[in-house]
């Protein structure tokens, strides 16, 4: 049972993630705590997928001391703590935490194709 959790990040880069929530229907959607500990990245990347449009909605709990920082070629919305983008269509990176740790609540879904 994946749900509450930890488990290794998809990239194998250090970071784990549990998740909180998630439900497959009306709209496909999952929620995850991330944690970053020193050491961990997530390299350069797109979520490829084929069930429609992929959202991501990234809220930064805890950031590291240094490094770690959120890197995307473009965000539909991004303050300090808020990343509001579309990882099936833009690379999107978190830099090696230097020092510290980063925490981040992670809401993702997928909208229809259709119209």
């Amino acid at each position: 049972m994946k749900w509450l959790r930890w488990q290794k990040g998809r990239q194998q880069s250090g970071y784990d993630k549990m998740l909180l929530a998630t439900l497959p229907l009306p709209v496909a959607f999952d929620c995850y705590l991330l944690r970053f500990n020193e050491g961990s990245e997530v390299p350069p990347h797109t979520d490829q997928n084929d069930r429609g449009k992929h959202l991501r909605l990234n809220v930064v709990l805890k950031q590291a001391k240094k490094g770690g920082e959120f890197v995307c070629d473009e965000t539909i919305y991004e303050s300090k703590r808020i990343k509001l983008f579309r990882p099936d269509l833009h690379q999107h990176q978190v830099t090696r935490v230097i020092e510290g740790s980063r925490w981040v609540l992670s809401v993702g879904w997928l909208r229809n194709n259709k119209p």
